[in-house]
């Protein structure tokens, strides 16, 4: 199976319909495997069979992936069904992986790729409770003494540790501290000693209740100085390379738990008869649906155009990859608020068909926390904004087209060669400028135009701002500019797929982007605003129409079980 679209129909089709009462993968069996806090083992099987360790392996490493973007589009069809066998089964083992891809020798690269590709999972040891997602001042030691390394410490709210088969930790090389006293290291399960390492009781959660959280305590066990990911010392900026892949592709990866979400809501609405008829007409419904349409729509088209960033423009994705997360978090946690009002009191039903709703308004919510929290993606960001300022945003060069069209020839994805700070570079956001050569319809050009106001002023706010400014505690308005970065980026990548769009295809109506483009101006201004009125229809017909096909709600309409 060499082509992604073959492999992702024969991924639908492995897992079955969803809504199947009897399927192995369906919504009943993941809420029955939910309420054992498991995955559903018919999942899991599929899963195996289809070999869905193998789309994280490098190509040149015998694995199928190939593109970030298409690697998203087809984890979103174990997403949409279950997102614990998404993280727990499946995308866990990304997160210690990219690590060995971007900074592990060719022993390492090679008795890694082996590992996923016979199934076996990779685990991903670098956060502490004690320290959250500040994994600089880790305390898990690994000390230099007589030719190796003797590891020592805890590692906690880890997925997976207590069965993978490989970890990469992260732990300090360096007790002085600094940006270069952390080192990763591979470390095989197998030569674990159990005289000196001690797995801890599971983690228990609300949501994500299938995955398995737990922790290690490791007491002077002894690892050959090769097990070292790189050079030591650069552990954290290994990390901030590798990651730039994981926090675009989980978060984009998770826009199919609201195509879930929207579509179990969609089912409860048009079954329904309120006041003498369909609920799903009723104004208040109507305008929900489509807010949610509109916003799943705008993340998902961000997150294809960050991922395709990556290949296309790897310089920057350091300033992207938090963006992605900081701004999909918020739309995907905010919209199943809103979808839960309409659910009503079925919103608590934790079973029947529409009990999945709850589990995925559970699952969502580490979307804002997991891996790395909203607030540190904008920590992330806020020291680029002032370089960024002053060297791209007041350029107008246009974006390459390759970022907006699937399929879109890409270079090679180069994770070595990502690089720990984007150097003042976005050809995204300037995008923008680029639309507006276009005859573009009436609607749309005041929110476009709108748009390149907000750069310019945001422009001007960062091109002064001061190093004392940037810091971890900087003020809430600085940090505001942070945000308002994410909504210019959403809002060019939104732009740029609705212009090189097909004729035909629903993506070039301008109705859906005057839609995100509304949505992302009520972010900036921190007060949610509807759809237009005169948008809302065709987003809701569009949106009825892809429900009566059974196909994706986002950017893709590709077709589902």
């Amino acid at each position: 199976m060499s082509d992604v679209h073959a492999r992702m129909e024969a991924l639908e089709e492995r897992l079955g319909d969803p809504f199947d009462a009897a399927g192995g993968a369906g919504f009943a069996a993941v809420l029955t495997a939910d309420e054992r806090e498991e995955v559903p083992v018919g999942g899991a099987s599929a899963l195996d069979e289809f070999g869905i360790l193998s789309e994280f392996v490098p190509g040149a490493l015998g694995g199928r992936l190939e593109r970030v973007d298409h690697l998203i589009e087809l984890m979103r069809s174990v997403y949409r069904r279950d997102p614990s066998l998404g993280l727990g089964h499946c995308s866990s083992s990304l997160l210690g992986a990219v690590n060995v891809w971007t900074a592990g020798s060719p022993d390492q690269r090679r008795d890694t790729a082996e590992l996923l590709l016979a199934g076996h999972k990779v685990s991903c040891a670098f956060h502490e409770l004690a320290h959250g997602n500040d994994i600089g001042s880790v305390e898990f030691a690994a000390t230099p003494a007589e030719g190796r390394l003797v590891l020592s410490g805890r590692k906690e709210s880890i997925t997976n540790l207590d069965r993978a088969d490989a970890m990469v930790f992260l732990a300090r090389t360096d007790p002085d501290g600094g940006p270069r006293s952390c080192s990763q290291l591979l470390v095989p399960t197998a030569d674990l000693d159990p005289d000196r390492v001690r797995f801890l009781p599971r983690f228990r959660s609300v949501g994500m209740r299938g995955v398995r959280l737990g922790g290690i305590a490791v007491d002077s066990f002894p690892v050959a100085a090769d097990a070292l990911l790189g050079a030591p010392g650069t552990g954290l900026e290994t990390a901030n390379r590798a990651f730039q892949l994981t926090r675009i592709a989980m978060p984009a990866m998770s826009t199919a738990m609201l195509d879930t979400g929207l579509r179990v809501t969609l089912h409860h609405m048009r079954a329904r008869r309120l006041y003498g008829r369909d609920a799903a007409s009723i104004p208040m419904v109507r305008t929900t649906l489509a807010n949610t349409f509109a916003d799943l729509l705008l993340c998902e088209a961000f997150g294809a155009v960050a991922a395709r960033s990556l290949h296309a423009l790897p310089e920057s994705g350091s300033a992207y990859a938090p963006a992605v997360k900081y701004l999909l978090a918020g739309v995907t946690l905010d919209a199943f608020e809103q979808l839960s009002l309409v659910m009503g009191s079925e919103f608590y039903r934790r079973d029947g068909q529409h009990g999945v709703f709850q589990k995925m308004a559970r699952d969502i919510k580490p979307v804002g926390f997991g891996h790395i929290a909203r607030a540190a993606c904008l920590s992330a960001v806020l020291p680029q904004l002032p370089v960024l300022a002053r060297r791209s945003w007041r350029d107008a060069a246009p974006a390459p087209a390759a970022l907006f069209v699937p399929d879109a020839e890409l270079p090679p994805l180069d994770l070595p060669g990502l690089r720990v700070t984007a150097g003042g570079k976005d050809g995204l956001v300037m995008a923008l400028n680029a639309a507006l050569d276009d005859d573009v319809p009436a609607a749309l050009r005041p929110l476009i135009e709108r748009q390149i106001r907000g750069v310019r002023a945001l422009t001007e706010a960062c091109a002064g701002l001061k190093p004392r400014d940037l810091s971890i505690a900087a003020t809430v308005e600085v940090r505001d500019l942070a945000a308002r970065y994410t909504t210019a980026l959403a809002a060019a990548a939104c732009v740029g797929v609705w212009r090189h769009a097909p004729g035909d295809d629903f993506l070039a109506r301008p109705e859906w982007l005057v839609a995100a483009l509304t949505r992302l101006e009520g972010i900036t201004a921190g007060q949610p605003v509807d759809v237009p009125d005169d948008v809302e229809g065709a987003l809701v017909d569009e949106l009825l129409s892809r429900d009566d096909r059974t196909v994706s709600f986002g950017i893709s309409a590709r077709q589902y079980r």
